[in-house]
C-alpha cells in the first residue's frame, strides 16, 4: 500500500463544494500513452465521440449521521451503513465504539431543533469487524430526514449549507452512506447538450456503504477484507452497453461506485446473461485487474492508500495516476469529495 501513497497538502482539500457545479477543473489522463492534459469540466465533451456510453450511478446519500444520548449522558453517535430489509435492523458504526453494548437503548436527537422529539434506538449485537447492529425507533425511520445529518466524510470540516449538493442532480435511489461524488460535477444541461452531440446515457444504482469510510490498514492490498455493497443494473443499461460494444463506443463509468457496478456486470455477461441484476457486490479491483467493460473512468481525486487508488491504477497504471496526482498537486488542483475532476480514457 506504501506504493500507493502522496503527500497533499492540507488546504488543496477541498471543504465547499464550488457555487457552479460545472466550474471545477479537469486533468485527462491518456492510459495508453500517459499524456496529461489540463482543460475544464466544461470541456467533457470534447474528449468524448459519438457512440460512447456514460453509466452514472443515480444512489441518493441518506441523512445517516445520527445524533445520539446514552442513558449515563454521555454524547454519541450513529453512522447508518447499510439497512437488512428482512429483518429491519441497520448495519452502523458507533461513536464512543467500544461502550456501546448490546441491549443499550439510546436517544436520537433531532437535526434541527423544533421538527421532532428524541426517540430510540437499540444496540442489537456487534459482529465480528466491531460493527453495530441497530434497531431504530419507528419514528427514527419515518422521519430520517429531521433525525439525521449529511454523512460528510471527515476531512471535510467546513458546514455545509445545502444538503442537495451532497447530492447529484439524478438520484433517487435512497441507501448510500456517502455520495458518488464523481456525478457531483453533472447538471441536467450538461446531460442534455452530451446527449445531443451523441452520447449516450445510462444509470445503475450501488448504495456506497463501509469501505468509503474505513482506511486500508494492512501493508499488502491483497490482506484488505472489502466489504460488500448493494448494487443493481437494470436491463435497458445492459441493452445500452451491448449497443455501445457493437458499435465500436467506449463505456466510461462516472465513478468508482459505477466502475465497481460495471465489472461485476462483467462477470454476469461472461457467464452468458443479458438481463439485468440486483444483488451484493464483493469485487476488489486491484492492478492486474482484467477489465470486462469499462474503457474509461471519470472520477474524483482519491485518497491516499485507498481502495480507490488501487482501482484507478488498475485501470491507468500505478506510475501513470501517481504521475497524474503529483502534476494535480503541483498544478494546485482541488481533491476530495468537492475537488476538481480527473478523466481516463
Amino acid at each position: 500500500m506504501a506504493d500507493f501513497d502522496y503527500d497533499l497538502p492540507e488546504e488543496l482539500i477541498a471543504q465547499v463544494p464550488l457555487e457552479d457545479r460545472t466550474a471545477s477543473r479537469l486533468l485527462i489522463l491518456d492510459r495508453r500513452t500517459g499524456g496529461i492534459t489540463h482543460t475544464m469540466f466544461r470541456c467533457l465533451g470534447e474528449y468524448l465521440s459519438p457512440g460512447d456510453l456514460l453509466v452514472f450511478n443515480d444512489s441518493r446519500v441518506i441523512p445517516a449521521r445520527l445524533r445520539i444520548r446514552r442513558s449515563s449522558g454521555g454524547a454519541g453517535e450513529l453512522l447508518l451503513l447499510q439497512r437488512h430489509d428482512q429483518s429491519g435492523i441497520w448495519t452502523a458504526m458507533g461513536r464512543p465504539a467500544r461502550r456501546l453494548r448490546a441491549g443499550e437503548v439510546v436517544k436520537v436527537e433531532p437535526a434541527t431543533q423544533g421538527s421532532v422529539t428524541s426517540a430510540g434506538a437499540t444496540i442489537v449485537g456487534r459482529d465480528d469487524t466491531g460493527l453495530l447492529r441497530v434497531r431504530l425507533d419507528p419514528r427514527v425511520e419515518a422521519d430520517l430526514d429531521d433525525y439525521g445529518a449529511v454523512p460528510l466524510p471527515p476531512y471535510i470540516t467546513a458546514e455545509l449549507k445545502d444538503r442537495e449538493r451532497y447530492q447529484t442532480v439524478f438520484s433517487h435511489q435512497r441507501g448510500s452512506a456517502a455520495a458518488p461524488t464523481a456525478g457531483l460535477h453533472f447538471t441536467q444541461d450538461v446531460i442534455d447538450s452530451l446527449r445531443h452531440d451523441g452520447v449516450d446515457i445510462a444509470f445503475v444504482t450501488l448504495h456506497v456503504g463501509l469501505d468509503t469510510f474505513r482506511p486500508v490498514t494492512v501493508e499488502f492490498a491483497e490482506d484488505h477484507q472489502i466489504h460488500s455493497e448493494w448494487c443493481s443494473i437494470p436491463g435497458d443499461t445492459v441493452e445500452a452497453i451491448l449497443r455501445c460494444r457493437e458499435h465500436g463506443g467506449r463505456v466510461v463509468a462516472v465513478g468508482t461506485t459505477s466502475a465497481r457496478t460495471l465489472e461485476t456486470l462483467g462477470r454476469h455477461l461472461e457467464s452468458g446473461s443479458r438481463e439485468g441484476f440486483s444483488g451484493p457486490t464483493d469485487l476488489f479491483i486491484t492492478p492486474g485487474y482484467e477489465w470486462k467493460v469499462v474503457d474509461g473512468l471519470f472520477t474524483n481525486f482519491h485518497l491516499p492508500k485507498s481502495t480507490l487508488m488501487l482501482m484507478v491504477s488498475a485501470l491507468a497504471g500505478r506510475d501513470q495516476v501517481m504521475r497524474a496526482y503529483e502534476e494535480a498537486i503541483a498544478e494546485r488542483y482541488r481533491f476530495y469529495s468537492f475537488g476538481d475532476a480527473m478523466l481516463i480514457i
